[in-house]
């Protein structure tokens, strides 16, 4: 293994992914600085990732004025400038994305997520950005809500690759990869060519420590506070254990020998939010490989200066991982209720993002008009 510490997680077979993107970002040159220096070989969007990027600067004030002089509405416009930038960036991960058989060198970008509960309208959606990006390399967001379960698997069964996002438990992880194998076996079935068809899902880890914390905090005992910072690690191993069983299973198995290629688990939400904790034990604690890890430029460059990779972190540890659940339990945590809680608050977190890309594109729209 090199010094290099990104260069040695990329090695023990993490692909690491920037969950972020914006227009200043590829015209600077800055993305292809990340995949040519620091090993970054995909990207992440989200809600709030775009909502961020159009409201700094000028970089989408041309793009903008073009659309307005076209009458444009609010909607189209943010359909045309975020389509835009993963188009852009797919192409940007193009070479990676070849040199890798389609495995990396993939852009995603969510499904509007004020459709979280309506299976038709998702699927609806996902074809139609599938469609309007028009790049091999995209996948499409969808959450791992209960409705969003069969949107995924009709999706799937397009030929539509999909990034499957929003996923807290793992029950409902095991629900997410029945999804992708019954996805598979009706796209199968629609003749499609199953090696074209590439997906991952995205495992939340810092909000389950956040959500777990708090609770801990709140019951206060000695016990309680000896598990805090223990669940969202623990849960991503757990996941991984299941990873493992249903891919191992003759139903995998069927799907594999007909060109199938695996769901990957990505670590998603890996920056720290408590300050008494490792900037990188979202990363250096969850090293495997045929995994993902899209971090944010913070820990990105955190985990390059400082994270200690020294192998795998997390075959074989799911049963001590099943005692850190056992015992919250037994001090009183609901586990059932955290990641219902988590769930709710991650849809409304994309959805007030939503509506505030909604309001700075009109506020940008009136502008040029004037």
């Amino acid at each position: 293994m090199s010094n290099d510490k990104l260069a040695q997680l990329s090695e023990a077979g993490v692909s690491i992914w920037l969950d972020d993107l914006s227009r200043e970002r590829l015209n600077t040159g800055n993305l292809a600085e990340l995949i040519r220096d620091k090993h970054v070989v995909g990207v992440t969007t989200n809600p709030t990732i775009f909502a961020n990027a159009m409201s700094k600067g000028e970089a989408y004030d041309e793009q903008t004025r073009e659309l307005a002089a076209r009458g444009a509405d609010v909607e189209a416009t943010i359909r045309e400038l975020t389509t835009t930038d993963v188009r852009n960036a797919a192409d940007l991960f193009r070479d990676v994305y070849t040199a890798t058989n389609g495995v990396d060198g993939r852009v995603s970008i969510e499904v509007d997520p004020r459709l979280a509960k309506d299976s038709d309208k998702t699927v609806a959606e996902a074809q139609d950005l599938w469609k309007t990006v028009d790049r091999p390399n995209v996948l499409i967001k969808i959450p791992a809500t209960e409705e969003g379960l069969p949107a995924i698997t009709k999706t799937l069964a397009e030929g539509i690759s999909v990034n499957v996002t929003l996923i807290f438990s793992v029950e409902r992880y095991r629900a997410v990869i029945e999804a992708y194998f019954a996805g598979l076996e009706q796209a199968k079935a629609n003749g499609h060519d199953l090696k074209g068809i590439h997906s991952v899902a995205s495992f939340f880890v810092s909000r389950v420590d956040t959500e777990i914390d708090k609770r801990l905090d709140a019951i206060g005992t000695d016990a309680a506070t000896a598990l805090r910072g223990e669940a969202a690690i623990a849960n991503a191993r757990l996941a991984y254990a299941a990873f493992e069983e249903l891919f191992a299973s003759d139903r995998w198995k069927a799907l594999a020998e007909a060109g199938a290629n695996p769901q990957r688990p990505l670590w998603a939400s890996t920056g720290v939010k408590d300050p008494q904790y490792s900037d990188t034990r979202y990363v250096d604690q969850l090293v495997v490989k045929d995994t993902v890890n899209t971090m944010p430029e913070k820990t990105l460059d955190a985990a390059g200066d400082h994270a200690e990779i020294t192998g795998d972190t997390v075959t074989g540890k799911g049963p001590d991982a099943q005692v850190v659940f056992d015992k919250l339990r037994v001090v009183g945590i609901d586990i059932d209720d955290v990641f219902l809680t988590l769930e709710n608050e991650g849809v409304e977190k994309f959805e007030k993002s939503w509506t505030e890309l909604l309001e700075t594109v009109t506020g940008q729209l009136e502008k040029a008009k004037d």
